[in-house]
């Protein structure tokens, strides 16, 4: 088995790329080895030492580091989603497939534009985040101003706020007038 890494826009994160499919369905984002009780994966990675975030997207794994160099860390996480995915275990457990999504806060009279604020995130942004190893997603929009998650790579990521003022919004400003803003959570 050969896994790829890539740095990403964070330089406290780096992608690792299996060759296969790590997850089906939404995201998985885990900020604490309590999270990731619900995956063999995210527990295992977090027991390496300086390992503080773990992000499953549809055929990537992104780790946040808190301590620690890259240079030590990347052997033992390489090491680790080998074992794994070698092992036949799966990485989220059966019976734990519900993703932390929520809705989102918004009026009901404002369905049309949240419907198009998502279509636009899903067919737009989404794709592009997660070349860099993160997901966004809605959160909620009230008067005017759209709430969004940043997840993986881009929690905490130095250049997020540039993507979401200079970026997202452009874009989402561009297609619908009622937005003024957006705001992370």
């Amino acid at each position: 088995m050969f896994i790829q890494t890539e740095a990403t826009p964070n330089p406290s994160t780096l992608k690792f790329i299996p060759g296969r499919a790590v997850i089906d369905g939404d995201p998985r984002d885990f900020r604490s080895v309590d999270e990731a009780a619900i995956s063999p994966l995210a527990e295992r990675l977090f027991s390496i030492e300086g390992v503080e975030g773990v992000f499953l997207g549809a055929d990537f794994i992104t780790i946040t580091r808190g301590t620690g160099e890259w240079q030590h860390l990347k052997p033992a996480i390489l090491g680790v989603i080998m074992e794994h995915f070698m092992s036949g275990a799966p990485v989220i457990r059966e019976g734990d497939s519900a993703t932390d999504e929520v809705a989102g806060d918004y009026a009901e009279s404002d369905q049309q534009i949240v419907t198009t604020i998502k279509e636009l995130l899903d067919t737009r942004v989404r794709p592009a985040v997660a070349q860099d190893g993160g997901d966004i997603t809605f959160h909620g929009f009230r008067e005017g101003i759209v709430y969004l998650h940043m997840k993986g790579a881009c929690a905490g990521c130095p250049s997020s706020t540039a993507t979401l003022k200079h970026g997202i919004e452009n874009l989402l400003r561009h297609f619908i007038p009622e937005v003024t803003e957006v705001r992370p959570i």
